[in-house]
């Protein structure tokens, strides 16, 4: 793909995509000068403070909103190494213009039982309830969205073209969705510019909404507001048994035209990636100081490590298959990607496995 391609994708400029970084000198040893753009994660924090560095890498560490960090890096490609949205990488890459490379590494998961909100008086008691509804949503072509519909249609019976979904801004009116929809014609879509998902289900104008961030109104603890599973964790539990899914919203990717000069950073990052990582779980578990102040968090991470395992927050490609076919799967039956990928077409190839030793 040329850097036209790309550029016309998201809206960079060529120059942009031409930007190549610098090899500096560190004590005699020359490294590559790349700048990464992260939210402030814990099982980064050894990475973006210099405590891990990358083989013959040399990073600068921006630690932004996401929000922010997404829209700089689609819209313009300005960081060397990026969080990304799921979602919008995945429809990038299945349109064969991405002007990205994924790694995977995977900074951000969430189960996402807990997202769907209904008003106290609701009839509603169970998931497949919601078939011939209004439910709400942010965006459609939100990662948290993809996985709750996916979610409710695989696992719960839930027929998407049986529901009028309806997209408005959580809290505030105005929002609208940040790429073109192709949905499939049998989804009935509309836009509510003018209000809020919190005012319409407070006002009975849809039946539930499904949002990553909660409603105002339950934030505050307004009683006319609960959420569909009374106990989504168990729930959430029980769907990681039943189906092997942990579901990831943010990925890493590195600017392309970086990649292709040096595909040999995919490994050091990922491995750098990793590192970071133990170091942060290394924090959790540690039951001698308080390391991160929530009671019993120790303990808590124990009871993880029994259910997912020793790494419980892997990355690479082979322990993420299910979670990864299943994202691909979604996306696709809700109109984000141009075609079901397979998960090997995520990621370049130079990171799809590592040496065993």
């Amino acid at each position: 793909m040329s850097n036209e391609a790309s550029a016309a994708a998201t809206g960079a400029t060529a120059a942009t995509l031409n930007r190549r970084p610098e090899f500096i000198s560190n004590g005699g040893t020359a490294r590559l000068q790349l700048t990464l753009a992260m939210a402030d994660y814990d099982h980064v924090h050894n990475l973006a403070n210099g405590d891990v560095q990358p083989e013959g890498i040399s990073l600068t560490p921006l630690l932004l909103p996401v929000e922010e960090i997404f829209y700089r890096f689609l819209k313009h490609q300005e960081f060397d190494v990026s969080e990304v949205s799921f979602a919008k990488f995945l429809a990038l890459t299945s349109q064969g213009n991405a002007p990205m490379v994924g790694i995977p590494v995977f900074p951000s998961r969430v189960f996402r039982h807990s997202a769907i909100y209904l008003r106290a008086d609701s009839p509603i008691t169970r998931p497949e309830d919601l078939n011939g509804k209004r439910i709400g949503i942010p965006e459609w072509a939100q990662t948290a969205g993809i996985y709750v519909r996916g979610m409710l249609q695989e696992s719960y019976g839930l027929d998407l073209s049986s529901v009028d979904w309806v997209q408005a801004g959580v809290n505030q009116a105005g929002r609208q969705e940040k790429v073109h929809l192709r949905l499939p014609p049998s989804i009935r879509y509309s836009s509510r510019p003018d209000t809020s998902l919190n005012d319409m289900l407070l006002a009975g104008e849809v039946d539930a909404i499904a949002t990553a961030r909660p409603p105002r109104a339950f934030t505050e603890g307004d009683n006319r507001i609960r959420r569909l599973f009374e106990d989504p964790q168990a729930e959430e539990r029980r769907y990681y048994v039943e189906t092997g899914i942990f579901p990831i919203m943010h990925t890493i990717s590195v600017r392309r035209s970086v990649f292709e000069q040096h595909p040999w950073i995919g490994t050091s990052l990922v491995k750098a990636f990793e590192e970071a990582k133990r170091f942060g779980i290394e924090r959790t578990l540690d039951v001698a100081v308080s390391r991160i102040p929530l009671p019993w968090i120790a303990a808590f991470a124990g009871d993880v490590r029994q259910l997912f395992g020793e790494d419980f927050w892997p990355y690479g490609l082979e322990p993420n298959r299910l979670t990864l076919e299943a994202f691909c799967r979604f996306g696709h039956a809700q109109g984000i990607s141009d075609r079901k990928l397979d998960p090997e077409e995520l990621f370049a190839p130079e990171v799809r496995s590592s040496v065993k030793v």
